[in-house]
This record gives C-alpha cells, sequence and structure tokens, in this order.
C-alpha cells in the first residue's frame, strides 16, 4: 500500500476528523483533530492494512513567527509513524493552541511515547494528558519556561544548580 492509498483509508475510517492531508517530498501526512487524535492513532497501529507498529518520533512545531500561519494555531505536534511488516511511514499531525496546548498521550499504544512526550513537554510546554509521569527530562526541575519556544529571551538566565551546604 502506498501513501495515497493510506490516507484515503484513514480518510475512509475517519471521516471528518481529518483536517487535511497532503503529501511532501514522499512524506504522506495527515492532520487530525485534536479529539479524534487516540482513534486515529489507535487506528494506525491496530488496523491490519496499515500496522503502525513504530512510533519513530514524536516532536512539536512553534510556528509563532512562521510566515502565514500567525492567525493559526500555534503549535503543531508531529507523530512520526513507521509500519515494520509493510515499510511504510506516515505522518500525523495534531494542531494545538497557545492557551490550550494539551494532547491525549500515545503512552498505551507505544511505551516509547514517555520519554517522546516528556521531551515535548519539556522544551515546547505542550502538556499530555493521561501521561504516566509528566516530569522534566532534558532541563532541570528549576528551569523556567520552555527553550524551543520562538518567543524564549536567548539570552535568559537561569538558577544555577550547585552543591547544597
Amino acid at each position: 500500500m502506498d501513501g495515497a492509498a493510506i490516507l484515503e483509508r484513514l480518510r475512509a475510517r475517519l471521516g471528518s476528523a481529518i483536517v487535511e492531508t497532503h503529501a511532501q517530498c514522499g512524506d504522506h501526512t495527515a492532520v487530525i483533530e485534536r479529539a479524534a487524535l487516540p482513534g486515529a492513532l489507535s487506528l494506525c497501529r491496530d488496523a491490519a492494512e496499515l500496522a503502525f507498529d513504530v512510533l519513530m518520533d514524536l516532536t512539536a512545531v512553534d510556528y509563532q513567527k512562521y510566515p502565514g500561519r500567525e492567525d493559526g494555531p500555534r503549535f503543531e505536534v508531529v507523530y512520526h509513524l513507521y509500519s515494520l511488516r509493510w515499510n511504510h511511514r506516515l505522518r500525523i499531525k495534531v494542531r494545538v493552541d497557545e492557551d490550550d496546548a494539551v494532547v491525549p498521550t500515545a503512552v498505551p499504544l507505544w511505551p516509547i511515547a514517555n520519554w517522546l512526550e516528556r521531551e515535548v513537554w519539556d522544551m515546547f510546554g505542550v502538556r499530555f494528558e493521561g501521561h504516566p509521569d509528566p516530569r522534566r527530562l532534558l532541563m532541570y526541575e528549576e528551569f523556567v519556561g520552555h527553550p524551543l519556544r520562538k518567543d524564549y529571551p536567548i539570552n535568559r538566565r537561569q538558577p544555577l544548580i550547585g552543591p547544597r551546604i
């Protein structure tokens, strides 16, 4: 099954929950409504014809200063899926506003999502509802802010960690 057929299968099963689909440079992408994300990810993993058994990566994109995206949602959470059985890939995106930057967790489907979601929380400030361990992963607990946000000041001083006396 090629990427176009995968997108058609998703459109047939998810209907209006798919905001848009596109293929750029051979990468097939489906933009999904946030409420439909758990069902869409379950479908991608469990449907025999899709069998996306590997979550290759989970990341986010901050579009705050991106030309043409000023009026849209600030963030996109991006899932890169791969099927070992069928050797095909798919990208799933979910758009979220800054004021409500919360996405359902994918940890029950792919345990590796635990670390990947913690990284997205730490760097971008997007929370994952239902996550079993929502602690910082890369930055220390006293760190203020999320360093991969476009509005993070590059010259900001952070509290330093030192020996406790």
